[in-house]
């Protein structure tokens, strides 16, 4: 079974400042960034107020290095995922496609987006957080883009689609599907989502079902 995502950036020894990011990662999740506060996110960190304002002159600067160390997460969990040996780049694509349907198990705020969630509340009223949660989504898509556009090589893919906007889909799909988990709390209908995804993707470089 996967670990929440918490569990798994939190490292051996962490310092106050590592541990408060990991706290807005659990408990920005659960409750949203602006209803979380700054003494709820001390007390799940187990720091005290005046440790929070040595690492971070405000919240909102909390929230922007969560949302980097987020993306540094990301790139560390799906750098080194099992599917990442396949030889072939269009398996590769479609095994980080079913890793991430894999992962909507569990409790709503262990499988949601921290950056996501983040941006949904700050998009016009924090813009240097909606930054730093666009890097994240961003960045994390087009690590995606060498494997599209190495399928598509290999399997003589055309159209008039780039392989940055097929990323960048991906997450439109898997953002979207989040919010049906939070608005259902619950995974059934994300996960029917990922699933569309993969057909879709699968439609799209003519590689169905029977052959995977």
């Amino acid at each position: 079974m996967l670990r929440s995502q918490e569990e798994a950036m939190a490292p051996a020894k962490e310092t106050a400042r590592e541990k408060l990011i990991g706290a807005a990662v659990k408990v920005v999740r659960e409750r949203g960034f602006n209803a979380t506060s700054v003494d709820e996110l001390c007390r799940e960190a187990g720091v005290t107020k005046g440790a929070f304002f040595h690492h971070f002159p405000s919240k909102t600067d909390l929230g922007i290095a969560a949302a980097e160390a987020w993306k540094l997460h990301a790139n560390e969990l799906f750098g080194s995922a099992p599917y990442m040996a396949h030889e072939d780049p269009l398996d590769r694509f479609l095994g980080y496609l079913e890793f991430r349907r894999d992962m909507l198990a569990g409790e709503v705020s262990e499988f949601t987006c921290l950056a996501g969630t983040m941006v949904q509340e700050s998009y016009e009223t924090l813009p240097d957080l909606r930054e730093a949660c666009h890097d994240s989504i961003w960045g994390h898509a087009l690590t995606l883009v060498p494997d599209i556009e190495a399928a598509r090589a290999r399997h003589g893919i055309g159209g008039d689609w780039t392989s940055e906007s097929l990323a960048l889909h991906t997450q439109a799909v898997l953002q979207g599907a989040f919010i049906l988990a939070k608005a259902s709390h619950g995974a059934a209908a994300a996960r029917d989502s990922a699933d569309h995804l993969i057909r879709y993707v699968r439609m799209l470089f003519n590689k169905p079902e029977k052959d995977a």
